[in-house]
């Protein structure tokens, strides 16, 4: 009898870690989720669960029992879409729909899928955005050509480099290089008439947004080690960004 209790808290604990580092892979806050982990566990008859995680680990715990297990986060990025699929796997967890090996089986689909969109996708999605932004940001019409190749072209220039160096920074300040480049080029030939908006326009989809977001959130919820390590993540893609137009900058 001790022997399947033990069994069901390590089960347990195997699902609540995943589902949380699935969410911190993806781009969660932390509150989301730390509360995720304790909920799966309370509804699975562990109430003494207690979690505790930063950008970089999870930490999860059953008092009582004496177990811990700790799990490194090397890899992250922003994937709404695994995110919503957590959230909606725990929720019918709390609703009893599902038992735990069935529960830990879905984690472990969600965990493995590699569903995203075709990188030319990608690269037309920030090309039109840039264009948007450029308006939004009263650009002149005439400016769009330009916004849409600059942006296609750092989209293109950030999953190209991405792949050569891991390091972040090298990827970001690259492709926005050869986005002050080409919004140069496009003022030398008079294709474009205001630098300043798109080159704003165009850096726009290289922009941090929900990292940013998340740092302010978590700050607010009081997780003051993960909000200011994300803010200095996002600062420095920020830096990274102004640095490599700085540089293109340079060549006018």
């Amino acid at each position: 009898m001790k022997d399947n209790q033990e069994d069901l808290i390590h089960q347990v604990v195997a699902v609540c870690v995943l589902a949380g580092k699935i969410l911190l892979q993806s781009g969660a806050e932390t509150f989301r989720v730390e509360d995720t982990m304790n909920r799966i566990a309370k509804n699975f008859s562990i109430p003494e669960a207690q979690s505790f995680v930063t950008p970089t680990g999870i930490i999860f715990s059953i008092e009582e029992n004496d177990v811990t297990k700790l799990v490194r986060i090397k890899n992250r990025g922003t994937n709404l879409r695994k995110v919503t699929q957590v959230n909606s796997l725990s929720r019918e967890i709390a609703a009893g729909k599902i038992g735990l090996s069935e529960a830990y089986r879905r984690l472990k689909e969600i965990d493995q899928s590699v569903y995203t969109y075709a990188i030319w996708l990608q690269i037309l999605a920030a090309a039109l955005a840039s264009s948007c932004f450029l308006l939004m940001f009263l650009g002149k019409w005439e400016d769009m050509l330009p916004a849409f190749v600059a942006g296609g072209a750092g989209q293109a220039g950030a999953i190209y480099f991405h792949r050569l160096t891991k390091i972040k920074f090298f990827s970001e300040f690259t492709s926005s290089f050869l986005i002050g480049l080409i919004a140069l080029f496009s003022i030398k030939t008079g294709i474009g008439i205001e630098l300043n908006k798109i080159i704003i326009g165009s850096v726009m989809p290289l922009v941090p947004g929900v990292p940013i977001t998340n740092a302010v959130r978590d700050v607010m919820a009081g997780d003051l080690v993960s909000g200011i390590s994300k803010s200095a993540e996002a600062g420095l893609t920020a830096f990274a960004i102004g640095a490599g137009v700085a540089l293109a900058l340079a060549f006018s």
